[in-house]
């Protein structure tokens, strides 16, 4: 099923958007950590329970890459893609083995360009949250968005 092309004038504030979910497992923590955050509590159980975290924990930047998977996947379907000019990140708990992740965005602001008529920029809050409604992330981005061409 295709899902509909969103420009910036189909946009309002308040609108929400609602993924589907991912699962997240030890291996892709340990796969993803070793290649892009090798810290000892995203490599190794044992060595976790040491830590701060207390356990296994993904990366924050593999959370991210998760919810900006999600978002491009199914999320709002924006007519240009999902193209970022900033933003704001903040882990609220570590994502661990085992959690179920789905994000939740909603339209902040809508500000036309004023010397690019061709586009506006959207402000949109996203939520990644696990199976029992614990958010683990949030962001909120500022996305160049198209605007339909008359």
């Amino acid at each position: 099923m295709s899902r509909q092309l969103l420009y910036f004038d189909d946009l309002k504030v308040g609108d929400t958007f609602t993924t589907g979910s991912h699962e997240v497992n030890a291996e892709d923590i340990k796969r993803f950590a070793g290649e892009f955050d090798p810290q000892p509590f995203h490599l190794d159980e044992s060595a976790a329970r040491d830590t701060f975290f207390g356990g296994l924990a993904a990366s924050g930047w593999h959370t991210a890459a998760i919810t900006m998977r999600l978002l491009v996947t199914g999320g709002p379907h924006l007519a240009n893609g999902i193209i970022g000019a900033g933003g704001d990140i903040e882990w609220k708990m570590p994502t661990r083995p085992g959690d179920v992740l789905h994000v939740e965005s909603e339209v902040l602001e809508l500000i036309p360009s004023r010397s690019r008529p061709d586009r506006g920029t959207l402000h949109l809050r996203s939520k990644t949250l696990t199976q029992r409604g614990d958010v683990v992330q949030v962001s909120t981005a500022r996305l160049m968005v198209a605007r339909r061409v008359s």
